[in-house]
């Protein structure tokens, strides 16, 4: 937040906890202005000893609910932690836009060509089944791609404000669902006959069909994975329903 306002709003330092506060800042960019909030660390429920810092936490989770897209920044010289894994599972659980930034990239050395991607296969891993969130390598000492997060979490806005036609989106997944349709469940045979998108603030798809009970959720999985292939939703958890026609 500092960088990007060009000022000292925040104290920085390589002790955990430094920031007790959530700090609030506007800020113009690409055509665009933001509210930045800036919270305190999130640590384990064990690690949190002191009411400031219990009180700071919860201000924390009411930033995060309060949040169009959540940054969740990890040190690169730690890797993906496990409170961080929890973090990304909280914003994905108030369905939240996520943006990943992996910071202090300057200080990983011998990098190689795949040494970026390797790293990222990792956190994917870690938080799946969460699979949509980009993730960005930057360093704010250097100024490295700094800039990049802030573009990024503007495509990820724009996503979860994506309303697909109904016309396109059905043209486009009909075609999928007889590629491979339902799985016969209990010798039932599930037809679903067209989808619409609803008018809720997040990507929500209602896929209508005989026997919505009998849906499976590998196959919600499967309608996921082939909507995200065929439409930018980067960043962005969609939801899929089946209703009864």
């Amino acid at each position: 937040m500092n960088l990007l306002l060009g000022t000292d709003r925040s104290i920085v330092t390589d002790v955990a906890g430094t920031t007790r506060d959530s700090i609030q800042a506007r800020y113009n960019a690409f055509g665009n202005e933001f509210m930045l909030v800036d919270t305190a660390g999130l640590r384990r429920k064990t690690k949190v000893h002191e009411d400031v810092e219990f009180y700071s936490v919860l201000r924390s989770l009411r930033a995060l609910e309060e949040a169009d897209v959540c940054v969740v920044m990890l040190d690169a010289t730690r890797g993906i932690e496990s409170q961080d894994v929890n973090i990304i599972g909280l914003a994905d659980k108030n369905r939240k836009g996520i943006v990943i930034l992996v910071n202090k990239w300057d200080l990983i050395e011998n990098k190689e060509t795949n040494t970026a991607k390797e790293f990222e296969a990792k956190i994917m891993e870690k938080i799946a089944p969460i699979a949509y969130p980009p993730v960005i390598f930057t360093s704010v000492l250097t100024k490295q791609r700094v800039h990049k997060a802030i573009e990024t979490a503007i495509e990820v806005y724009n996503n979860k404000r994506r309303k697909i036609p109904t016309s396109e989106l059905n043209e486009v997944m009909l075609k999928e669902i007889e590629k491979y349709p339902p799985p016969i469940q209990k010798g039932k045979m599930v037809r679903i006959k067209y989808a619409t998108q609803l008018p809720t603030h997040n990507p929500v798809f209602a896929f209508f069909c005989n026997l919505p009970q009998y849906v499976k959720e590998s196959y919600t999985r499967y309608l996921e994975n082939r909507m995200r292939e065929h439409f930018d939703f980067t960043g962005v958890p969609i939801g899929i329903v089946f209703r009864k026609k």
